[in-house]
C-alpha cells in the first residue's frame, strides 16, 4: 500500500475514532473545550510553524496570488448557484454553504498525495499556492463573516466607523491572527523558525502536530447524520469539483508549457477538501450570538458545517485517489473540461428533476383553484 493511500486511510481512521468517542463525549462543555484547545493552541502553532517555514522565491509569487484568485472566483459562482439547489439567499444554510464551500485545506487533503505521487518540489509549489488561500480563509473570510453577523444582529447599535473597530479588535484579539502577525515581523527580519532558540520551535512544533488529530477527532465527535442534508452536502461538492475542473482547464490552454508535475498542482491543489478555518470564525460568531440573552438569530447553521467538513475529506480523497490514479491522462484540459462538465451535469439532476416536478404540478393546482 503507497504512503499517500496509507495517509488517507490514517486520516479517515482519526475520524471513526472521534465518532466512536461520542458516548464518552456527550456533555456540550466537553465538547467546547475540545474545541478551544483547537483554536486557541494546535491552529496557531500549525499556522506559525507554516509561515515561518516558508520559502518564497519571486518568480513563484504567483502561485498564491492564483490560490487567491480561485477562492475569490468560487466565492462569487456559489453566491449565484447555491440558489439553484433552492437555498435561499440569506438564510443560515445559505451563508453556511458560501463561507465554507471556496475555501481550501490542502494540507488535510492534498499535501500527503503531492509528496507521494510528485517530490518535495511540487510540495513546496502547493505549500506557497496556500499562503494565498490562507490569505482568504483566516482574514477574507472573516470579515465576510462578521459584515453577515453585524447585518443579521442590527440590535446592536454601531456606527460604520465603530464596525469596524470592532472588526479590528475581534480579528486581532484572535489566537490565529495575533500568530500570523508575529510571524511576518519575525519573517522581515529574516528569522524562521530555525532561528528560534531550540526548545522554543521544538515547542511549537509539537503543539502543531495536534492540529490534524483534534480536529479531525472533533469533527467525529460533533458530526450529526442528517441523511437528507448529507445527500444535497455530496451533490454541492460534486459541482465544487466540476467547477474547479474547469478553471484548471482553463488556465492549462494558456499555459500548454507547464511540466507535467506543475500541472497536476494546477490540478489537484483547488480539489483540496473544505477548510476548518472558516467554520473557526463561524464558532466564534456563534459564541458571540450565544452570549447574548435578546438574540435568537443565528448567522451560520453549525451542525451544518461540521457535515460539510466530514463529508468533504472522504469526497476529496476519491477525487485525489482518481486523479493520480489516471495520471497523465489528467494533463490533458481536454480531460478537465469532459470530467468538469460531467461533473456539474451529475450534480445538476437532481435540481432539474425538481425544477420539472414543481412545474408539472403548477398546471394542475392552478386548474384546481
Amino acid at each position: 500500500m503507497n504512503l499517500a493511500v496509507q495517509k488517507t486511510l490514517s486520516l479517515l481512521l482519526l475520524l471513526a475514532i472521534g465518532f466512536l468517542l461520542r458516548g464518552k463525549l456527550k456533555d456540550p462543555a466537553q465538547q467546547k473545550g475540545l474545541k478551544t484547545l483547537i483554536l486557541t493552541i494546535a491552529l496557531p502553532a500549525i499556522i506559525f510553524v507554516a509561515l515561518l517555514k516558508a520559502e518564497v522565491q519571486l518568480d513563484l509569487l504567483v502561485l498564491p496570488i492564483m490560490a487567491i484568485g480561485f477562492n475569490l472566483i468560487l466565492y462569487f459562482i456559489l453566491k449565484y448557484m447555491l440558489p439553484v439547489f433552492g437555498i435561499e439567499k440569506d438564510t443560515t444554510t445559505y451563508r453556511t454553504y458560501l463561507l465554507l464551500f471556496p475555501s481550501l485545506a490542502p494540507g488535510l487533503s492534498c499535501f500527503p498525495f503531492l509528496i507521494e505521487y510528485l517530490g518535495d518540489d511540487a510540495l513546496a509549489w502547493g505549500a506557497l499556492a496556500d499562503i494565498g488561500n490562507k490569505v482568504f480563509v483566516l482574514i477574507i473570510a472573516y470579515l465576510i463573516a462578521m459584515r453577515w453577523y453585524f447585518k443579521l444582529n442590527k440590535q446592536i447599535k454601531a456606527s460604520n466607523g465603530e464596525k469596524i473597530k470592532s472588526l479590528l479588535i475581534s480579528l486581532v484579539n484572535e489566537p490565529i491572527n495575533i500568530v500570523i502577525i508575529i510571524a511576518l515581523v519575525l519573517i522581515s527580519f529574516d528569522l524562521h523558525l530555525d532561528s528560534l532558540p531550540g526548545f522554543m520551535s521544538s515547542a511549537i512544533s509539537t503543539l502543531s502536530n495536534l492540529m490534524t488529530p483534534l480536529v479531525l477527532i472533533f469533527i467525529g465527535i460533533a458530526v450529526v447524520f442528517n441523511w437528507k442534508q448529507i445527500r444535497k452536502i455530496t451533490g454541492l461538492l460534486v459541482i465544487r469539483s466540476g467547477l474547479t475542473f474547469l478553471l484548471s482547464g482553463m488556465i492549462l490552454v494558456f499555459a500548454p508549457q507547464l511540466s507535467y508535475a506543475a500541472i497536476m498542482v494546477l490540478v489537484v491543489f483547488p480539489q483540496s477538501a473544505i477548510s476548518f478555518w472558516p467554520f473557526a470564525h463561524m464558532a466564534s460568531i456563534t459564541a458571540l450570538e450565544q452570549n447574548q440573552e435578546k438574540s435568537k438569530k443565528r448567522t451560520f447553521d453549525m451542525e451544518l458545517a461540521v457535515n460539510i467538513l466530514a463529508v468533504s475529506l472522504p469526497f476529496t480523497t476519491l477525487i485525489m485517489l482518481t486523479v493520480f490514479s489516471f495520471g497523465e491522462t489528467f494533463a490533458q484540459p481536454s480531460t478537465l473540461f469532459i470530467a468538469g462538465f460531467s461533473l456539474i451535469g451529475i450534480g445538476l439532476i437532481k435540481p432539474i428533476l425538481n425544477w420539472v416536478s414543481e412545474k408539472s404540478f403548477e398546471p394542475a393546482f392552478k386548474k384546481e383553484n
